[in-house]
């Protein structure tokens, strides 16, 4: 970092928004890719919709033998999040915006106060009727011991995953948060995402309106391509670690 008579200079705020594509690497599958977990069962859709999964038994019980199975629990973060977390600790500031919810960036060690989660958390489960929130491992651990839909131990209301489901809306200050963050940020990556989902989607918008440099890293062309300054096409794991690198 080069430095003049009136000290360091300034690094500009790196803002990262992240979708489904950085956390294949680490054994997540994504969900609307060729191979995504929509189009190989679109009956799982029905497991997060909340109107269904509040509704029918059933669909709970299942939920929970899916949060079992899910590999989001065993996962480590790849080398992409740990290029986030490098140049973070490098003191460049940066923000992730991700639409993930498998807490990847903060096991990678981002600090969570600059993580805005869109949709939530997996790691952590909350009760739908007091609102009351406890780790997800502890009650996986009571499915596993033969509760197969295990209510809050607070109130006895239904527990559901701390995400956001189908027919839920966003935290309005997690998304007014990120907004903040999008009308900052000098540069604005958005990193294995289909660009698809609105409001998330819109951020790429907002951030390049208000004079960011845009780059698009993903396999797949996205409907914010034109206004990118940079669009790679390479693998996530290789890709954001050079471009990150470049910038600490």
């Amino acid at each position: 970092m080069s430095s003049t008579d009136d000290g360091p200079a300034r690094r500009p705020l790196v803002a990262i928004l992240s979708g489904a594509g950085i956390s294949t690497d680490s054994g997540i599958p994504d969900y609307r890719g060729p191979n995504g977990l929509w189009r190989r069962d679109p009956e799982a859709e029905k497991l997060v919709t909340y109107d269904t999964y509040m509704a029918d038994p059933e669909i709970r019980r299942r939920s929970w033998r899916m949060r079992q199975e899910s590999p989001a629990f065993r996962a480590r973060p790849n080398a992409a999040h740990e290029a986030v977390a490098r140049l973070e600790r490098s003191g460049t500031p940066v923000r992730v915006i991700t639409q993930n919810v498998d807490g990847l960036h903060q096991l990678a060690g981002l600090p969570a106060r600059k993580v805005l989660e869109l949709h939530g958390t997996a790691r952590e489960v909350a009760c739908t009727r007091c609102h009351a929130r406890s780790s997800m491992a502890r009650a996986l651990e009571r499915v596993a011991a033969g509760e197969p839909d295990p209510a809050c131990l607070v109130c006895g209301g239904i527990l559901k995953s701390a995400t956001v489901m189908f027919g839920e809306r966003l935290d309005p200050q997690v998304l007014g948060a990120a907004l903040g963050v999008a009308k900052a940020a000098e540069v604005f990556f958005a990193v294995g995402t289909t660009l698809q989902v609105q409001p998330a989607a819109s951020l790429a918008g907002v951030a390049v309106e208000h004079g960011a440099r845009l780059v698009i890293v993903n396999a797949e062309p996205t409907p914010y391509d034109a206004l990118a300054a940079e669009l790679v096409r390479e693998p996530i794991g290789t890709a954001l670690p050079r471009l990150l690198a470049a910038l600490a």
